[in-house]
């Protein structure tokens, strides 16, 4: 079992920066190098931190204009007025202060791609300019009375669902159908948990590049917290969690009294981890607990989620969550050691007057 989930986490795909062992990504990783060749507009949706920007990059460069200019410009941080400036530049006199000539982002564009985040911010007036140029491929600077043609591959990306904007009035229908011809979901972090131990080795190697570090991995408890927690923020917040620890650690392993503490509180009843009230009130943690890298700690932290999610379930009774995990009682007590696995005082089998119902008590 063991040496068959090793070569699941070693069975990894990397595409330019997107690296994933998950089926669902695999599927749309298989899916690139025909919508690279294409130039029909691609939608991306996904919820913030996911990778949108990353994909639309992976595409570009897997396209034939990938020696062409890839521009990017979100859409929600900029007020409509600046918005319509950036993307198709203006004239001189176009408005006040306007001295000379600017060229638009579509412009700077010209034969590549160009990726407009958070495409549903945009107002309803330049939604109607913008569905213009997918549909003619002409543009006018603010200003102007010619018009410019353009040679550019969009992608969008949203963390809206656009087709919901739609029956809202929000977002143009005849817009959201010419930008729909390939639309691209992309899963959070939470639904795609085996590629939290190969994100975590890949931003460790950024980071040591960038910092001049030495920093190894994670221990089994760290790696063991991450699998548990829920990232609301995606793989942003998996690579701030990382650098984060860089800012404390010059070398050796990342624990987790490295993270952030509101991820040591946030995932109590995970993990018993440091910080915690679960931590504080286990009697069996090893002195020194066993320290793993690389693939070997992500094969152990996901074989010591599998114990600690059986024992909760059957409330730290150890023999149940033997027979759950289908071993023996003994073999579970020697992986229960040997991972450095932290557990209440007593198992389930019989509770103290006066003890909480959570034998952990957090």
């Amino acid at each position: 079992m063991m040496e068959n989930l090793r070569r699941e986490l070693e069975g990894r795909i990397q595409i330019a920066d997107l690296i994933t062992r998950s089926p669902a990504m695999q599927k749309i990783v298989d899916m690139l190098p025909q919508i690279a060749a294409s130039n029909s507009t691609v939608l991306i949706e996904g919820e913030t931190g996911t990778g949108k920007e990353l994909l639309a990059r992976a595409i570009h460069d897997l396209s034939p204009r990938a020696d062409k200019p890839l521009v990017s410009i979100n859409c929600g941080a900029l007020p409509d007025s600046l918005l319509e400036s950036e993307l198709f530049g203006y004239k001189a006199g176009a408005f006040t202060g306007a001295n000379k000539d600017k060229v638009g982002r579509f412009a700077l564009a010209e034969g590549g791609t160009f990726f407009l985040d958070e495409i549903g911010e945009i107002s309803q007036a330049l939604q109607v300019r913008f569905l213009r140029v997918l549909q003619e491929k002409v543009y006018e600077p603010l200003g102007g009375t010619q018009s410019v043609k353009t040679d550019v591959r969009v992608i969008a990306a949203t963390n809206r669902s656009l087709a919901h904007l739609v029956t809202t009035g929000e977002f143009r229908q005849d817009l959201f159908y010419r930008i729909n011809v390939v639309k691209i979901t992309l899963p959070p972090l939470r639904e795609r948990k085996e590629d939290i131990p190969l994100l975590v080795h890949h931003f460790i190697s950024r980071f040591n590049r960038r910092q001049k570090k030495s920093i190894q991995g994670l221990n089994m408890e760290a790696l063991a917290l991450l699998l548990g927690h829920e990232f609301l923020g995606n793989i942003r917040e998996l690579e701030n969690i990382i650098e984060h620890a860089f800012v404390l650690r010059e070398t050796g392993m990342i624990t987790p009294d490295d993270f952030p503490a509101e991820i040591l509180f946030m995932d109590q009843d995970n993990l018993a981890v440091p910080g915690t009230a679960a931590y504080q009130n286990t009697q069996e943690r090893p002195a020194h607990p066993n320290e793993f890298s690389g693939m070997e700690s992500a094969v152990h932290a996901v074989e010591a989620k599998a114990i600690i999610d059986a024992l909760k379930r059957n409330n730290f009774n150890r023999v149940a969550a033997a027979r759950e995990l289908g071993i023996h009682k003994s073999t579970l007590f020697r992986k229960i050691r040997a991972l450095g696995i932290s557990l209440p005082q007593v198992d389930g089998r019989f509770r103290p007057y006066g003890m909480a119902d959570n034998p952990l008590g957090a």
